[in-house]
């Protein structure tokens, strides 16, 4: 064997030792004293210093500073701590060390962004250890579904959702639901339009049955908010036009404030009430519908329950 085959062969085995023995040093210390701080063992805090002196093991070592981090916040969460500082940075290292570590982005998303003390309250944080995921596995569509998750949970951004969702659907292999959670980020955002496209692509791209039944009800219940949108809008003007609200919605027609009176999805004519509202004549057969129901009015349980997750 050449002489510098045999020095690399030994000082490869001294280094696996080493993080060997760090890893027992580690444990060791924090069965001696439980309130040692991760601060008074794990004093490199950069990245690229760790990565120059990992001499090429970067995954070993990212994969102890996993480690580190899941004791981290969970001795944190356990006692119940509103303060997880050190939470972010082991991430960062983590996940800098071994940028294909998904297992790092998705629990450490769920780490980071709920408030405390279920997590540590760092949402941008989150978003930007998950975009930092996403940037290293492009084609990795659980980060987009985390991402849209944080979006939705913590930060109620329903388009931000709506489009982390459609982006990860783009995806090859990505589960198909995913289209159907960015049409209900973008319906419940108040985006019509986009809602419609995604929930007209669900309906087009899919052969499961009650996927695209549920798909179909939601392009209904979004024609019914745009028809009773646009009469209540038409309404307001000819009351300020005309100082009195109308006696049926032919009238809107008649005043030039509307094309045409559109009938419901199911071919039945709205509703004009005494007050000036519009109802459609039965809720309960349009399913998803957010505008043109009674005053008081509860919808019955949802008709599709999606069991595949």
């Amino acid at each position: 064997m050449r002489p510098s085959r045999q020095v690399t062969i030994i000082a490869s085995v001294a280094l696996i030792l080493c993080l060997a023995s760090s890893v027992l040093v580690l444990r060791r210390l924090d069965s001696m004293r439980s309130g040692a701080t991760l601060k008074e063992v794990l004093l490199i805090s950069s990245p690229k210093v760790l990565k120059r002196l990992s001499l090429g093991y970067d995954g070993l070592l990212a994969d102890v500073y996993w480690t580190r981090t899941v004791q981290y916040f969970g001795g944190k969460h356990y006692d119940g701590g509103h303060s997880y500082a050190l939470l972010a940075p082991l991430l960062e290292i983590t996940t800098a060390l071994d940028p294909q570590l998904i297992v790092a982005y998705e629990f450490g998303a769920n780490f980071l962004a709920p408030k405390p003390p279920n997590g540590a309250g760092l949402t941008e944080q989150a978003i930007k250890l998950t975009n930092f995921g996403i940037q290293n596995n492009p084609q990795e569509w659980h980060l987009y579904y985390d991402l849209g998750f944080v979006y939705y949970m913590d930060l109620k951004d329903y388009r931000r959702a709506a489009e982390a969702f459609a982006k990860g659907a783009e995806i090859p292999g990505a589960h198909p639901f995913l289209r159907v959670l960015a049409a209900q980020m973008a319906q419940h955002g108040g985006e019509l339009e986009m809602a419609r496209l995604l929930w007209f692509t669900t309906y087009q791209s899919t052969g499961e049955r009650s996927v695209r039944a549920n798909a179909a009800a939601h392009l209904r219940a979004l024609q019914v908010d745009e028809d009773v949108i646009n009469f209540e809008r038409a309404i307001e003007a000819y009351h300020d036009k005309m100082g009195s609200l109308p006696a049926n919605l032919d009238e809107l027609k008649t005043a030039g404030l509307i094309k045409n009176v559109p009938l419901d999805p199911l071919g039945n004519a709205y509703k004009l009430t005494a007050d000036g509202r519009v109802e459609v004549v039965d809720p309960d057969d349009l399913p998803f519908i957010t505008k043109g129901t009674p005053i008081g009015y509860v919808p019955p349980p949802p008709r599709f329950l999606p069991t595949d997750h």
